[in-house]
């Protein structure tokens, strides 16, 4: 296959894998269903590709190995776990319908997944392709980590088979991404007998809010977001503790330090208040100099195709952050990705996957 050449790609047959792994529901941390949809991942790659799937068990649940063989040159990366929780599939059952799959987990991401696999199905050379499909991204990738970064180090480029962004486009850059906690303890009375003498928490935790609100700095891509907040426990009594969680997302690594600094130097209002803070910048960014050569490639296998910078994290982020190219988004067009209304076009399905198959020559003949 050359690289201007397309392969034959059923979408029948896609669809029906794609059916097969969604009606296997996998939300991360649930165990028993990650190792059946495990199971599931690896019979699809296994019947659409020969060879064998390995198993790779972690405290999250078992990722999915397999390997063509010979020099590593290529990996092709996904998850299979998503944050969808059992029994919805009851609620919101597989359908295709004009021109849409729909269903829990079709476009974060198991229709990347099915493409992908399908894509490679086609190429009459797969020596040097290795694909992993891990069970924790969702969760930050805590167990997968280790392997992701060293398969991505003995393959040397990496097609991350994530959701398109808006339109189609392929993802060229992602902002680094975490999550903190801050914990305030603060000293409960009674709030109508002796108010004065407790600590207010939640006092404490407003002041909080707006210091750490006060930290983004959107004109160079940096948010943090207050998202949720709990405090107190009855009506009529001084708070006497407070717990807020942000979210953050930051574009370099040099902002990656200077918020990770300034969580670690927040220091309380309050005269015997304390304050505890967890988190942190766990998936580093990825810059969009990690994705110029292959998104080159890309491009002229698909001419007017987009790249575009994303705010979401992915398992690229560690791949590109080592200096691997990664080019990720490479996945389903579509969109909805954790809401009910998420959607995959069938119409799109071949073209992506002749992309992956595309990109997997290229690599291998570079």
């Amino acid at each position: 296959m050359t690289m201007h050449e397309t392969v034959h790609v059923s979408v029948d047959a896609m669809i029906e894998d794609l059916r097969t792994l969604v009606e296997v529901e996998s939300p991360s941390r649930d165990l028993d269903a990650l190792m059946a949809s495990a199971k599931a991942v690896a019979a699809v790659i296994e019947s659409r590709l020969g060879g064998q799937a390995i198993l790779v068990e972690s405290e999250a649940g078992p990722h999915v190995h397999w390997s063509a063989g010979g020099d590593p040159k290529v990996l092709v990366l996904g998850h299979h776990d998503t944050v969808i929780p059992l029994g919805t599939l009851e609620r919101r059952p597989f359908k295709v319908e004009n021109g849409q799959a729909t269903g829990p987990g079709v476009f974060d991401m198991l229709g990347g997944l099915v493409q992908a696999v399908h894509g490679l199905a086609r190429l009459d050379d797969r020596s040097g392709v290795e694909i992993l499909v891990t069970a924790d991204e969702e969760v930050g990738s805590r167990s997968s980590r280790t392997l992701i970064e060293e398969r991505a180090l003995a393959c040397g480029a990496v097609l991350v088979v994530e959701g398109a962004a808006d339109g189609g486009a392929l993802k060229t850059g992602r902002k680094g991404c975490g999550t903190f906690q801050v914990a305030v303890t603060g000293r409960a009375s009674h709030a109508g007998l002796e108010p004065a003498a407790g600590v207010n928490a939640l006092i404490e935790a407003s002041h909080q809010v707006l210091d750490i609100a006060a930290l983004g700095r959107p004109d160079i891509g940096t948010t943090v977001t207050p998202t949720v907040a709990s405090a107190g426990t009855l009506d009529n009594v001084v708070p006497a503790e407070a717990t807020v969680i942000v979210d953050v997302r930051v574009e370099s690594a040099g902002e990656k330090e200077r918020i990770e600094s300034a969580f670690a130097a927040l220091a309380p209002h309050l005269d015997g208040a304390e304050i505890a803070v967890q988190g942190a910048i766990g998936r580093p960014p990825m810059p969009e100099s990690a994705s110029t050569e292959l998104f080159a490639v890309a491009k002229q296998l698909l001419p007017g195709l987009e790249g575009k910078a994303v705010g979401g994290g992915s398992d690229g982020n560690f791949t590109a952050a080592l200096g691997v190219p990664t080019l990720d988004g490479l996945g389903a067009v579509g969109g909805g990705a954790h809401a009910d209304h998420e959607y995959l076009v069938i119409e799109a399905m071949t073209e992506r996957a002749n992309l992956v198959a595309g990109l997997v020559n290229a690599i291998q003949n570079r």
